[in-house]
């Protein structure tokens, strides 16, 4: 059976919680910056702008909506963490992968931007005691509640996602 191009390393599995599994997922979140940017080092412009899957976004949207999606999971946690149960704003995110600071910025904003709230990001997350793993938000795309534990493993997923989005496309691209 051929893999999904969608999701080259399958979808999000939830998992219990434990010591090791947060160890894993904290260096997932740690790394994902260099990770990333390893990612698509020596791109050409035109490789920036080939979609990573027929239909999908570019490489270079990619980067940006990383940079998008995790600044709103890093505001997700604050907000969790100091409200009773938030409910979480949606956002349309293949609009915002067409907004001018998508358009026009080069790619190396989101990476720095990243590397930044992805520190500030890990220092939040090695702080955070295991009942605040246990705190809820409220999704109204998902219509239920969904704990930081989960959100933990979906973004330290959704990072490696994307980044297997890039490398599979460089493989299959011979770059």
């Amino acid at each position: 059976m051929e893999k999904d191009p969608r999701y080259p390393i399958g979808k999000y599995e939830a998992q219990p919680f434990s010591q090791a599994q947060k160890k894993i997922w904290l260096a997932d979140i740690q790394f994902l910056p260099n990770e990333l940017e390893q990612s698509i080092e020596n791109l050409d412009e035109a490789q920036l702008h080939t979609p990573y899957r027929e239909g999908g976004w570019t490489v270079h949207q990619l980067v940006h909506h990383m940079a998008d999606s995790h600044m709103n999971s890093f505001i997700r946690f604050k907000l969790a963490l100091t409200e009773d149960n938030p409910t979480i704003k949606p956002y349309e995110e293949n609009a915002w992968s067409e907004t001018a600071d998508v358009v026009k910025e080069p790619i190396n904003v989101s990476i720095t931007l990243l590397y930044a709230l992805h520190k500030r990001w890990l220092t939040l997350l090695q702080n955070m005691s295991d009942a605040d793993f246990e705190k809820t938000l409220f999704n109204p795309q998902r219509r239920g509640q969904i704990t930081l534990w989960d959100m933990l493993g979906i973004y330290a997923w959704h990072g490696k996602h994307h980044v297997a989005h890039i490398k599979t496309l460089k493989e299959n691209k011979g770059w």
